[in-house]
C-alpha cells in the first residue's frame, strides 16, 4: 500500500512554477546519487520537463526519504535525511555558480539552508547573492523545521542572512511565530519588510497579507470544505505567486492565483498536482 514520488518543499514550488510558465526552462539544482533511486528522480524531473542542469552526481550517494501520514487530510512527516545527496548541492561552487547564471528567477529555501553545513551555506548564499547582482530575481521561502537545524539561534542567524540577498520573500506565519515569537502576521511582515521589499505571509486559511507598493494588504484564501491531502499547499501557493509576478501580475493578483492553486492542490493526493489541474486553477 506504500506510493513512492519524488517531491520536497522547493521541488513542489518547481512543479507548479513550472507547470504555470510553460515558456520557462526550469533546472532543478542539488546534488544527486548514481544509485537506481537517484537516476529514477532525475529521469521523472526529464519526463516532466524539468532538467538539472551542472547538479554534481555523486558515486555512492543517494536520495533522502521521507514518508507522509495523513490523519484526515492533514499530513505528518518522518525523515531519513541525514546523509542524503542534496546536502552536497554546494560541494561543487564552480557548477553551483554556473546552474544560477542566467537565470531569470532563483528560488531556495530554509529547508536548503538547514541541510548544509556552515561553509557550503555561506557558498550557497554567496552563489545566490552573484545570480542576483547579474540580474536574477530570488526568492526565498525560510520554511523553518526545527528538527533541521543544531538550535533556533543557527536557525534565525542563517534565515536573516538569506533575507538579506532576497527580493520576494514568502514566509508561513507559524513558522515565523514559532521561530521569532512574531505575534501577528503583521509583525512578521514588518519585521521581514527590514531586508526584503516584497513580502507575502501565508497563513492557511486566513488571508495572506501581502505589501504592495510600500502598503500592506490582506488578500483571502479560499475555503476547501473537503480537502483531502494539505500536503504541498504551501509550496504550491509559492509556485503560483512566482509565476504570477514573472508574469507581469501585480502582487494582489498573483497572491489570488496563488491561493487558487493550493486550494486545487489539496483536492489531490501528494504533494504535485497534475499540470493541467494546476492551470486551470491558475486561470480561473
Amino acid at each position: 500500500n506504500w506510493r513512492m514520488g519524488f517531491a520536497g518543499d522547493t521541488f513542489n514550488t518547481l512543479w507548479a512554477l513550472h507547470a504555470l510558465s510553460e515558456n520557462r526552462p526550469a533546472t532543478y539544482v542539488s546534488a544527486f546519487g548514481d544509485d537506481p533511486f537517484s537516476q529514477d528522480q532525475i529521469g521523472f524531473f526529464a519526463e516532466n520537463g524539468i532538467g538539472v542542469g551542472s547538479s554534481p552526481v555523486i558515486s555512492g550517494a543517494r536520495p533522502g526519504l521521507y514518508a507522509i501520514t495523513l490523519t484526515g487530510a492533514e499530513r505528518s512527516f518522518t525523515y531519513w535525511r541525514g546523509d542524503a545527496a542534496a546536502r552536497q548541492l554546494a560541494s561543487d561552487p564552480a557548477a553551483l555558480s554556473k546552474n544560477l547564471e542566467n537565470q531569470a528567477l532563483v528560488y531556495f529555501s530554509g529547508i536548503t539552508l538547514a541541510i548544509l553545513d556552515d561553509a557550503a551555506r555561506k557558498t550557497l548564499l554567496e552563489a545566490v547573492a552573484r545570480a542576483r547582482a547579474a540580474g536574477a530575481l530570488i526568492a526565498f521561502d525560510p520554511n523553518y523545521r526545527p528538527r533541521l537545524w543544531r538550535n533556533r539561534e543557527s536557525a534565525q542567524a542563517a534565515i536573516v542572512e538569506a533575507l538579506g540577498v532576497t527580493d520576494i520573500a514568502l514566509p508561513t506565519f507559524p513558522d515565523e511565530q514559532m521561530l521569532f515569537g512574531d505575534a501577528t502576521p503583521l509583525a512578521t511582515a514588518e519585521r521581514l519588510r527590514q531586508w526584503v521589499g516584497e513580502v507575502v505571509v501565508k497563513n492557511g486559511e486566513q488571508p495572506a497579507l501581502i505589501t504592495d507598493g510600500g502598503t500592506l494588504h490582506d488578500v483571502p484564501a479560499i475555503h476547501v470544505a473537503a480537502p483531502v491531502d494539505t500536503t504541498g499547499a504551501g509550496d504550491s501557493f509559492n509556485g503560483g505567486y512566482l509565476a504570477a509576478r514573472l508574469a507581469g501580475h501585480g502582487p494582489r493578483e498573483a497572491a489570488s492565483r496563488a491561493h487558487r492553486v493550493a486550494a486545487a492542490v489539496v483536492q489531490v493526493r501528494g504533494a504535485l498536482a497534475p499540470f493541467e489541474t494546476l492551470r486551470a486553477a491558475f486561470e480561473n
